[in-house]
């Protein structure tokens, strides 16, 4: 893949909870100029996003349910629903892990069935925070995400025990097969990262080091 090829699966994250206004539209500027597929900003920073991409072609991601995926059903559809309100083109939503490991797989199918049904015409995807399952929880997981309507499966928020690691991309592709997305996601700071996962057979990149992998990748380009 040409790096501009890699560039337009990047969605350039900035989730933390001492950021600006200014780093948003620090973030947003980058993005344009680099030909990043989107940003993912935090719920507060979504209206902040959508004014600083307008007309641009870059899209604006958020995260609901985040990072834990613990909060009330009805909060989280909500949450969903005022996010593509609000401009978001695509929502992340934390798939609530305490329920299915105990096994009450019909509430966490209705609460992303639910999601999907709030976001409309958007793009849902759905973390499974792959890094806290086994490997064959992580496949009953993202098998029920897929069943349930998910457009794509994420493997992390980037909040938890692991980030995005080659074996959990190709196992959510083996469940995704044509059907949906995969999204890579959490800890993922380099070019040689980002090519392995996208040979793993992950479609989109989140990353918040994509500025430094862009200029990483740069480097690397032949001179002239």
């Amino acid at each position: 893949m040409t790096w501009d090829e890699i560039a337009a699966t990047i969605e350039s994250t900035l989730l933390g909870a001492t950021t600006t206004a200014a780093d948003v539209a620090a973030l947003c500027r980058e993005a344009v100029e680099a030909g990043f597929f989107g940003v993912c900003v935090a719920p507060c920073r979504v209206a902040d996003a959508v004014d600083a991409v307008a007309g641009t072609g870059v899209r604006v991601v958020s995260v609901a349910g985040f990072p834990l995926g613990t909060q009330t059903t009805r909060a989280k559809v909500r949450e969903v629903a005022e996010l593509f309100e609000r401009g978001a083109h695509e929502v992340d939503l934390v798939l609530n892990l305490g329920w299915f490991l105990d096994g009450r797989l019909t509430p966490v199918s209705k609460e992303v069935r639910e999601a999907r049904a709030a976001a409309g015409s958007g793009v849902l995807k759905v973390i499974v925070e792959t890094g806290a399952l086994t490997p064959g929880q992580a496949r009953e997981a993202a098998a029920l995400a897929l069943g349930a309507g998910a457009d794509f499966l994420k493997t992390s928020t980037g909040f938890g025990p692991a980030g995005a690691r080659i074996p959990d991309v190709r196992l959510l592709r083996q469940v995704a097969g044509s059907r949906c997305g995969v999204k890579a996601a959490g800890g993922i700071r380099s070019y040689d990262q980002v090519a392995g996962l996208l040979a793993a057979g992950a479609d989109r990149i989140g990353t918040s080091a994509a500025g430094a992998i862009r200029r990483e990748a740069l480097a690397r380009e032949p001179a002239g």
